[in-house]
């Protein structure tokens, strides 16, 4: 079979699937991201029946799935929100640091990979998903809630760490010289600042580069800046959905509602295949290997990301439900563990750190998923209260 008709053939089949498994998650209440995964790994490596032709197509559609949902999101917020979201998210980041890199690092040791993999190992449980996290926060309709600035300052802050850490590495790694790794960080914070500076100073002459009431320039103007500028941040190793959000923090008014408008459609799709090419390129034969470690790990680190998350929320003077939504939303890691963890196997670290890494990401991506919704049930936020007032003291 020609190669173009086998992929047509796996990515409609793929997109089919997709769409009565999301129907199913709405149906039953449920996120549809764990569905994807499990479809993904259903026809990835190990699975029923492999799927190749369609692998570097949807690794692509995946890639912008992310920009995407982080471009959408900066639409939501301005550069002042955006400010004052980073000055109150500081020492929720450095808090966010030590809580979730230490027990990763911890866990290396004790395994005996030796003080390189630990260095690995703390990036992949430090870091959330911003791509997982950013759907969870539209699909549960809290874009607006007071928590969702504060949570938002510390994945900001996260993706900019990593402007530091993944150069640093490298070094580690690869043996790059250090020399070598302090230019690729100055060069990193350098577009960071740049990218910052314009979006807090002059969002309104970007704004007016695209026409609100025209649909087609707009989209195509938006669509193309958001992607030239996540594309020069991850050449300068600095996360391409820092850059994407930076344009959507960049775009106000008219402009920025209408661009989410016709950007939508387009985010919902490209969203969706990042999950399922997670699972796609997921070896399900190799999972059980390192089963273990990885739930040991996944307890300890969703504690430490609820702890996070509460205590940036606090911080911004958000109420205990709140605090409990942003710390649970925390919880999903994905796309920077698994290049972490690729980098480090591919320069020779224990190739079990890949293993271990998959079952990580997938069990926190499914694990907070649904731990997410749970402020949502009644029992929970009936508990919740409950604890309120047993803490408020009796009247005299």
């Amino acid at each position: 079979m020609h190669e173009t008709t086998l992929l047509l053939i796996e990515v409609g089949a793929l997109l089919l699937g997709m769409s009565l498994l999301g129907r199913l998650a709405l149906r039953i209440g449920l996120s549809p991201i764990p569905f994807y995964l499990l479809l993904g790994l259903a026809f990835g490596q190990g699975g029923i029946v492999p799927f190749d032709a369609s692998i570097e197509f949807l690794q692509t559609g995946s890639e912008i799935g992310v920009i995407l949902l982080l471009a959408l999101l900066g639409l939501e917020y301005t550069a002042g929100e955006l400010f004052e979201s980073l000055k109150s998210a500081r020492a929720a980041g450095i808090v966010d640091g030590l809580l979730n890199a230490l027990p990763g690092a911890a866990l290396a040791l004790l395994l005996g990979w030796g003080p390189i993999a630990a260095v690995a190992l703390a990036g992949v449980t430090w870091v959330s998903s911003s791509g997982v996290i950013a759907k969870l926060l539209r699909d549960l309709g809290r874009l607006s809630n007071r928590e969702t600035p504060a949570l938002l300052g510390v994945l900001v802050l996260e993706d900019l760490a990593m402007a530091f850490y993944l150069p640093v590495l490298s070094a580690i790694v690869i043996g790059v010289s250090l020399w070598q790794g302090a230019i690729a960080v100055a060069i990193a914070v350098t577009v960071v600042v740049v990218i910052l500076y314009i979006a807090l100073r002059h969002g309104a002459i970007v704004s007016k580069l695209f026409p609100a009431d025209h649909a087609e320039p707009l989209l195509l103007g938006v669509l193309g800046l958001t992607m030239l500028v996540a594309g020069v941040a991850q050449e300068v190793s600095v996360s391409a959905a820092v850059g994407a959000f930076l344009v959507g923090i960049a775009l106000s008014g008219r402009v920025a509602a209408a661009a989410s408008q016709v950007l939508t459609p387009l985010r919902d799709l490209f969203a969706a295949t990042f999950f399922v090419f997670f699972g796609l390129t997921t070896d399900s034969s190799n999972l059980l290997s390192m089963l273990v470690p990885a739930l040991v790990l996944v307890v300890v680190t969703s504690a430490t990301k609820v702890a996070t998350g509460a205590f940036a929320a606090r911080r911004a003077g958000v109420a205990a439900l709140g605090q409990w939504r942003a710390g649970f939303s925390l919880i999903p890691r994905g796309e920077f563990s698994i290049v972490i963890a690729g980098l480090a196997v591919t320069a020779g670290v224990t190739p079990a750190l890949a293993s271990l890494a998959t079952d990580y990401v997938l069990l926190t991506i499914i694990l907070g998923t649904f731990l997410a919704r749970m402020p949502d049930a009644m029992w929970f936020r009936q508990a919740v209260r409950r604890r309120r007032l047993a803490k408020e003291p009796a009247p005299s």
